[in-house]
């Protein structure tokens, strides 16, 4: 019913730049926090890279800070990730999560995309 899809990941040089972006669809009725996760090799969890309201209030991991930059466009379900000044730490694999809801009156659940690879290095 409800699809996130994700795009705009690669490989890059460090202190380069990458724009992801995720774009939900299906039936939709609202949407709530959407987000950034990232998870690197080794690692067994997802740790928050960034999160956006509906209002565009941001909140950042303290190790993207200066560095990251995210976005949403409501109308078209869409968030955004803007990655600049890349280090190979950044390198992992990166899932957008939304919060959204079906139908009126119906209780949010969290959607995620399948997730996009970044590599950074040289």
């Amino acid at each position: 019913q409800v699809q996130l899809v994700e795009s705009g990941g690669g490989l890059v040089q460090p202190g380069g730049s990458l724009r992801l972006s995720c774009s939900a669809s299906g039936t939709i009725f609202s949407i709530n926090a959407m987000g950034w996760y990232r998870q690197a090799p080794g690692n067994q969890q997802r740790e928050l890279v960034a999160g956006i309201a509906p209002s565009g209030n941001a909140n950042y991991a303290e190790f993207v800070k200066g560095r990251f930059t995210i976005s949403r466009d409501n109308a078209k379900n869409t968030v955004y990730l803007q990655m600049n000044s890349l280090k190979p730490e950044d390198t992992a694999v990166y899932y957008c999560k939304a919060e959204i809801s079906l139908r009126r009156f119906q209780s949010e659940r969290d959607y995620w995309g399948q997730g996009t690879q970044v590599t950074v290095s040289s």
